[in-house]
């Protein structure tokens, strides 16, 4: 059998929110094999470490199989490359989301000429949900169990927390 390229999601995922799981699922739905980027990147401040990032994603995807969590730094389409990959997926909330994806997605594409972006439009029970809104409600001791999934909620809290 031939194994198709992987299609790739890469994200800070700081914190892991249900919107990226509802996306991450449905791509593993439509797709051979994802792989989860997470994104190392030296100039940004995280809430969560790399590690904290990639376990809490392993965490909540364990029951996907042909789920793949990685991380990386430096272009998306060098880590495509690694991987074999030429197809790029993004989540969508708002017309916002999809003026700064697109942007990107021509981006990538001028880098690799052969580099697809496929945006998928977020569920409307996640379409407010972002990590940033995660941090901020959990700061000031606000219920984020709706925002992120319910096996790393606790983990999220404590680190969060004021």
């Amino acid at each position: 059998m031939n194994e198709k390229r992987p299609w790739v999601y890469a994200g800070s995922f700081d914190p892991v929110t249900n919107g990226h799981l509802d996306i991450i699922k449905r791509a593993a739905e439509i797709c051979d094999k994802l792989i989860v980027g997470v994104l190392v990147n030296q100039n940004k401040t995280y809430t969560f470490d790399q590690r904290e990032r990639e376990d809490m994603l392993k965490t909540v995807t364990n029951n996907l199989k042909n789920v793949e969590i990685e991380s990386f730094s430096g272009l998306l389409v060098n880590f495509l490359h690694k991987h074999d990959s030429n197809v790029i997926i993004k989540g969508l909330r708002a017309i916002s989301d999809y003026e700064y994806e697109l942007q990107m997605a021509h981006l990538n594409r001028y880098v690799d000429e052969n580099v697809e972006t496929l945006f998928l439009m977020s569920s409307l029970n996640n379409n407010y949900i972002s990590s940033g809104m995660v941090k901020e409600v959990g700061s000031f001791g606000g219920d984020i169990s709706g925002l992120v999934p319910k096996e790393i909620v606790e983990r999220v809290q404590k680190r969060i927390m004021k």
